[in-house]
């Protein structure tokens, strides 16, 4: 069952915080499918092309003859095979899609009225569901933990 980690983006851009976070989800072995619309898609594909040495993180555009082979898959296709989402800027999910991932990672901007009512909405869908769920905001000018819902159960 995921831990859905809500990313409230008010001084870094969607580009820096994955790019923060998608490293540490190779290193645990996941796939990772990154969804968002078609122009933030297509913004994220040329920015982690950008990156160079050992921050570059494989990917790819779907639609591709590699897609099933690529680490990080940008597009807005099914999540299976996958094993974490990274929604950015849209918050749509399926619990039941949710159930089958280790992590869901939902990006949403301060400045954008919609995005943070479709936040707060997802929010309540996750916590009511009984998903793990973390709330982080970077307004002290670092990433910090807020507040979180239904704790996982200790290993």
């Amino acid at each position: 069952m995921a831990t859905v980690v809500f990313y409230h983006l008010t001084r870094s851009s969607a580009a820096s915080t994955l790019l923060a976070i998608l490293p540490r989800a190779l290193q645990a072995g996941w796939r990772v499918l990154l969804r968002a619309d078609q122009a933030v898609l297509t913004e994220l594909d040329a920015k982690l092309w950008e990156t160079d040495g050992p921050q570059f993180l494989p990917h790819g555009l779907a639609g591709g003859a590699q897609d099933a082979d690529q680490p990080i898959l940008l597009g807005n296709g099914p999540s299976a095979g996958f094993d974490a989402l990274a929604l950015v800027g849209s918050t749509q999910l399926d619990m039941g899609e949710a159930a089958q991932l280790q992590r869901v990672w939902v990006l949403f901007d301060a400045s954008d009225a919609e995005q943070m009512a479709a936040a707060r909405a997802l929010w309540k869908t996750v916590s009511a569901q009984g998903l793990h769920a973390q709330y982080h905001s970077e307004e002290s000018g670092k990433w910090a933990l807020k507040t979180a819902a239904n704790a996982p159960a200790p290993a």
